[in-house]
């Protein structure tokens, strides 16, 4: 509990640190006004883990895949994925592209773990198709026990709440599925917008979106580089969601989504 009050303490320093701004020799507080989340990592999880779920979506095929196989490989193949951002693609375009390459990292994670031969005898297209489907339904992701009652909290005290995200589209179905959609005032998707963060332009199309200066955002996700430097340099404060406590050395750290309400 000491623990949890330090980080806390520490974040709300950091936080008031940044939004006091020096202007003509004068010293301004700018109030928060909106917050915005990043969700996978943030708001949801996967349901047990990526290879899990893919290994029981193959069983549908008769496919026996090594779960464990599949997780070990996942993060080298998601990094090496292209950022989910289309610049100058048509709207009506970016289903596709987003289809396209989340095809292209699954193949990849396939090769790599043995599983390509087994899924070409049974069609790997039908097998992806399934598994694409699969991750936009609640059945493979869950919500964070802390979320809701956060969500509450920020709306309860007036805040205007919005989504930073490189989920491609199908986070809109998804969390209408899962009943989070309605806290939301705005979803800024990269995908949609044409960057990804941790560009500063993502950040600036969410606080546009929201109707709020970027001094007046706080942005909480569980990335260092692409939520804590990404929003800070576009000018929002910042709060990195740590929840199992891998980077101590972030000031700007809380170990839940209930210690940010006290933040605010």
């Amino acid at each position: 509990m000491s623990s949890a009050r330090n980080r806390a303490r520490r974040a709300a320093t950091s936080i008031r640190a940044v939004i006091v701004h020096r202007r003509d020799a004068r010293v301004t507080r700018v109030a928060i006004a909106a917050v915005c989340f990043d969700a996978a990592g943030t708001l949801i999880r996967v349901r047990g883990s990526v290879g899990r779920q893919y290994a029981a979506v193959a069983r549908r095929f008769g496919v026996e895949a090594d779960a464990d196989a599949l997780d070990a490989g996942f993060p080298a193949a998601f990094r090496s994925a292209p950022p989910m951002a289309f610049a100058g693609a048509a709207a009506d375009a970016v289903p596709a592209l987003e289809r396209a390459l989340w095809r292209a990292l699954v193949r990849r994670l396939a090769e790599t773990a043995g599983l390509a031969p087994a899924l070409d005898a049974v069609g790997f297209d039908r097998y992806f198709d399934q598994l694409y489907d699969h991750f936009a339904t609640p059945a493979a992701w869950e919500v964070y026990p802390d979320v809701r009652p956060t969500l509450a909290a920020v709306r309860a005290r007036g805040f205007r709440i919005g989504l930073v995200t490189n989920f491609d589209g199908r986070i809109v179905a998804l969390l209408e599925a899962l009943e989070l959609r309605p806290w939301f005032d705005a979803l800024t998707l990269s995908s949609r917008v044409g960057v990804a963060k941790p560009d500063a332009r993502i950040f600036a199309s969410a606080v546009s979106a929201l109707g709020v200066p970027p001094a007046a955002a706080l942005h909480v996700g569980d990335s260092p580089e692409e939520d804590v430097a990404g929003a800070r340099a576009a000018g929002l404060a910042v709060v990195l969601l740590d929840r199992d406590g891998r980077h101590p050395g972030v000031p700007e750290r809380v170990g839940s989504l209930e210690e940010v309400t006290a933040l605010l």
